[in-house]
């Protein structure tokens, strides 16, 4: 009889056991790791440099945060720690009182899901990636491991771009901004400010535009005078100046590869942008909008407005151009905002000069509006195929929070691969918007066009 009630203590004891032996690897495991930085820092050579080598924490994690690595690690290290304790107290707390059986309760909630916890907590930890991401020598990108909360680490982390194309940025990932990737720039970020105070800013708005694209956002106030053309010219009259070129003299041309409006023809093959073909040409911009086309993605704009009649006051283009669809809403007495950089080309200044306003934001920010006040929002020829659908969702939820109840999102013309169209009719349809007018056509053998108009729903508070 003794043997045989001596059999289920044995079973738990032996359960027990290797609980603690998985536990102790784990903290094993860890350990091994943390030793071999050291090691590969030199704390184990006799080296009268060895302070210094130590704490020139760039040349061994070329860029990477170790301290927040370090916490990331002690963290999972306590947690594993007090899951230890609490068997053991268990273990203890069954043998005083005779007791033979594990609780399922007590397994459930005091030793699988901390273990699943740890083991999450575990693989979350980012290592230094040395080799960059495909074609960029940039390291991995500092503070991500700061972060405990899970989705400031997903919506901080650079979003690669699909198929492995590069962007309208010129980039192969978009760093959304919240300020860390100025860590990654401190030569570029220290150039721009480094200038004389009162006098002149160099002519270095492509470093600054540099220094948005990937990720260094928002940048400091600069106490320097802009530059502006020294033979500048004032704009033509507002009843002028939306359909006409503006004047060569009023743009500094210095870090474009034309240096006039005719060499930006689309008939150029080096003028210096490849989107939004014949954009600087006036009457081919003409034709946007207003006339009827073969296909069905094209939708009017006399269409859209009959929708809401004289509900659509405000609203924001947000694409690649020089703000011709805002110059044919302002014919209709509505406000467009067009977001604009000057990607190879002038946007920002062409924008201006037609008498109509550019936001210089690019397509990793916030957007500067408040909630819930956007009549329309209107994005053609800048997001396609090439985005990250987290990167996607991101944008799309801010485009949400921006656009009023009642008000419209209108997506023109943007095109994917056909086995990706799913996935993005998703991403524009989750928001259960109510649908106005729905189209898709081919674009060729293997992409196709989406436009739709989709109109943002009251919520209940």
């Amino acid at each position: 009889m003794e043997r045989s009630s001596c059999l289920p203590k044995c079973k738990l004891a032996r359960m027990m056991g290797w609980l603690q032996l998985v536990l102790g690897g784990l903290v094993i495991v860890v350990s091994i790791f943390s030793l071999s930085r050291f090691y590969s820092a030199g704390f184990f050579f006799k080296n009268e440099d060895l302070c210094n080598h130590f704490h020139t924490v760039k040349e061994v994690y070329g860029g990477f945060d170790a301290k927040a690595l370090s916490d990331r690690i002690g963290e999972v290290l306590e947690k594993l720690e007090n899951l230890q304790n609490k068997l053991e107290s268990k273990v203890q707390e069954m043998e005083k009182n005779n007791g033979i059986t594990l609780d399922k309760n007590f397994l459930d909630e005091e030793v699988l899901r901390p273990l699943h916890t740890a083991n999450v907590a575990l693989r979350l930890i980012r290592l230094p990636k040395v080799e960059g991401i495909r074609n960029s020598t940039m390291k991995e990108e500092p503070l991500i491991n700061f972060f405990v909360t899970e989705e400031i680490r997903k919506y901080i982390t650079p979003k690669e771009n699909r198929v492995g194309k590069v962007n309208v940025y010129g980039n192969e990932r978009v760093f959304n901004t919240i300020g860390h990737a100025c860590v990654l720039y401190k030569k570029e970020l220290e150039e721009y400010m480094d200038y004389d105070i009162g006098s002149y800013c160099n002519d270095d708005w492509n470093l600054a535009q540099k220094l948005m694209l990937n990720g260094c956002d928002p940048l400091p106030r600069r106490r320097c005078l802009t530059r502006a053309s020294k033979v500048y010219q004032k704009p033509y009259p507002i009843n002028e100046s939306l359909w006409r070129i503006p004047d060569d003299r009023n743009v500094r041309w210095g870090n474009y590869q034309c240096r006039n409006f005719q060499c930006l023809s689309s008939k150029n093959p080096k003028r210096g942008y490849s989107k939004c073909t014949g954009c600087f040409e006036i009457e081919k911009e003409k034709l946007k909008w207003v006339t009827n086309s073969s296909l069905a993605v094209d939708f009017l704009i006399k269409d859209v407005l009959a929708i809401k009649p004289g509900e659509i006051r405000i609203g924001l283009d947000f694409g690649i151009g020089t703000g011709t669809f805002a110059a044919r809403m302002r014919e209709q007495n509505v406000t467009i905002i067009s977001t604009a950089l000057n990607i190879g080309a002038p946007f920002n200044e062409v924008i201006a000069l037609r008498g109509l306003v550019p936001l210089y934001v690019t397509l990793d920010q916030r957007l500067p509006f408040f909630d819930n006040t956007m009549d329309l929002i209107h994005s053609s020829g800048f997001m396609d195929g090439w985005i990250d659908l987290l990167l996607l969702d991101f944008i799309l939820y801010d485009w949400d929070r921006i656009l009023r109840p009642g008000g419209l999102l209108w997506i023109d013309r943007f095109f994917c691969k056909k086995q990706d169209l799913d996935d993005y009719m998703y991403m524009f349809l989750q928001f259960r918007y109510k649908k106005h007018k729905w189209a898709i056509s081919p674009k060729s053998k293997d992409e196709v066009y989406l436009s739709a108009l989709l109109e943002k729903p009251p919520r209940a508070i």
